[in-house]
């Protein structure tokens, strides 16, 4: 057999499941069975019956799937080096110290952020929902944190008063996102669509035609009449436009607007990796039982709004 044929056995035999984000390398896309952005990914870490997760991904997604599911074993194969960067930029010290300078304000905090500061959440949010939760609550303030840009995309979908901690909060991946990119693209490709993520800065979102989720993406892509798309956020969420377009029997043209806009993190999982998290069973996440349970109010505010909308 090989390596995915093993991947695959071993997983049937341990009742295990595999998530991957869009980022993640061709190979781990394709081998997962399901594909999604954070909410997506969210959602399906509740409703899996595997007595394994194994999330591929970086270390506040794995956190996050241990959340709903406390009871299931979840394991990301790679330990080291799967930090998210962003989400090690927000510390549970500066939303206290956010909260005592704005005590009227209620905490909403981007999914893309560690457990000890989702236990200090009134809710969490995505960039396919952040304008939903924060509009969902009565309060004037919204402490918001940690994507400066994210809070920017917010604050043009609400009256209220968006305060971002901290003030230069930001994905390393997004920031090389310019006008200029945009303008060369555009240029060399006059008939494309410029799809980018809110977290780009906001002079890069006035100047795309959509401001999507990755999830938004899909989505667009699938559906619109259009053939060609320039798309601003990780490279490898071409790969997961064109499986989903392969699926579908379509071709489309998918232009990265950056060809070095890696997300090195994301790309440690290897096949190599996952075949021994299966075998080994490690590295299994493991957090505070106190800090499940006030981590998952905040997500579970979150997910319910989203049950609301859909009644």
């Amino acid at each position: 057999m090989n390596i995915v044929e093993r991947i695959n056995k071993l997983k049937r035999e341990k009742n295990a499941i595999i998530l991957a984000h869009n980022y993640q390398p061709e190979e781990i896309q394709r081998v997962a069975d399901f594909t999604g952005d954070s909410l997506e990914l969210c959602r399906m870490a509740e409703k899996t019956d595997a007595d394994i997760v194994i999330f591929c991904g970086v270390d506040f997604m794995a956190e996050t799937a241990k959340i709903l599911n406390k009871d299931k074993k979840v394991l990301i194969p790679e330990i080291k080096d799967t930090e998210c960067p962003m989400a090690h930029q927000l510390s549970p010290e500066m939303l206290i110290e956010a909260k005592k300078r704005h005590p009227n304000a209620k905490v909403v905090i981007y999914i893309n952020t560690l457990s000890k500061a989702k236990v200090l959440a009134d809710g969490v949010c995505t960039s396919a929902n952040a304008h939903i939760v924060v509009n969902s609550f009565e309060e004037d303030e919204i402490i918001f944190g940690p994507d400066r840009n994210l809070g920017y995309y917010v604050e043009k979908s609400t009256k209220k008063k968006i305060i971002t901690v901290p003030k230069d909060g930001h994905c390393y991946v997004h920031k090389k996102f310019t006008v200029e990119d945009i303008l060369k693209a555009k240029e060399k490709y006059p008939n494309a669509q410029v799809l980018v993520h809110p977290e780009c800065d906001p002079e890069v979102q006035e100047m795309a035609d959509y401001v999507y989720s990755t999830g938004g993406m899909v989505k667009h892509v699938l559906n619109s009449p259009e053939k060609e798309f320039i798309i601003g956020t990780e490279v490898d969420m071409i790969t997961r436009l064109k499986i989903e377009l392969e699926k579908k029997r379509e071709k489309k043209k998918l232009i990265p607007l950056r060809e070095d806009a890696i997300c090195e993190p994301m790309k440690k999982i290897t096949l190599e990796k996952l075949e021994r998290c299966l075998v080994e069973e490690k590295y299994e996440v493991v957090l505070d039982e106190e800090i499940i349970e006030r981590a998952k109010r905040a997500i579970d505010y979150m997910l319910s709004i989203g049950r609301e909308r859909k009644k």
